[in-house]
């Protein structure tokens, strides 16, 4: 995609690593929007490993949702994202036992912080004012309709400061699980 900063990645073995592989694996440093508009590519920082499936959908949900939302609550343009959790080989919640997470097939990314142009970052675990209170309400709401699971603060103990987005598939192709 024009102007987007990915190439390969590499895939780490842990402690569930027989189940931590990442298929078509980038590692994902900055996305450029595709309609325009923006002063530039949205970073992200740290740069994060993700399955090409699951950068292509956060591409999407960038341009499609993201970019209008910030535009829309603050008239500037969403410059990047402060992020965690791609792909990462353990287990889910950071369990000792138990099912593997998707950040260890690089189909899921943590969401700690939005940075605007400007300067302003709005953290997802204190919400300086209630702009930014709403303005992190829609985001959270658009990924219930572009993931199939989005976790964040009010969720559970491990989602409190971020929030959490990933596609793994379900049982129906039109279930999410939005909390």
């Amino acid at each position: 995609t024009g102007g987007n900063r990915v190439g390969p990645a590499r895939t780490e073995g842990g402690p569930a690593s027989s189940g931590c592989v990442v298929v078509e694996p980038v590692l994902v440093e900055a996305l450029a929007p595709r309609h325009g508009g923006a002063r530039g590519a949205i970073t992200f920082k740290p740069p994060v490993t993700l399955s090409c499936a699951m950068a292509m959908q956060v591409w999407n949900w960038l341009d499609d949702a993201l970019l209008p939302l910030t535009r829309g609550h603050f008239d500037v343009d969403l410059t990047g994202l402060q992020v965690g959790g791609g792909h990462e080989c353990r287990r889910r919640n950071r369990a000792g036992a138990g099912p593997l997470s998707e950040h260890a097939t690089g189909q899921a990314l943590d969401i700690f912080a939005l940075d605007l142009a400007g300067g302003r970052r709005v953290m997802v675990e204190k919400p300086a004012d209630a702009a930014s209170e709403r303005f992190l309400r829609a985001v959270r709401q658009s990924a219930c309709g572009a993931f199939m699971t989005t976790l964040g603060p009010g969720s559970d103990a491990a989602h409190a400061n971020h929030i959490h987005i990933d596609i793994q598939p379900r049982r129906s192709a039109a279930s999410r699980f939005c909390q």
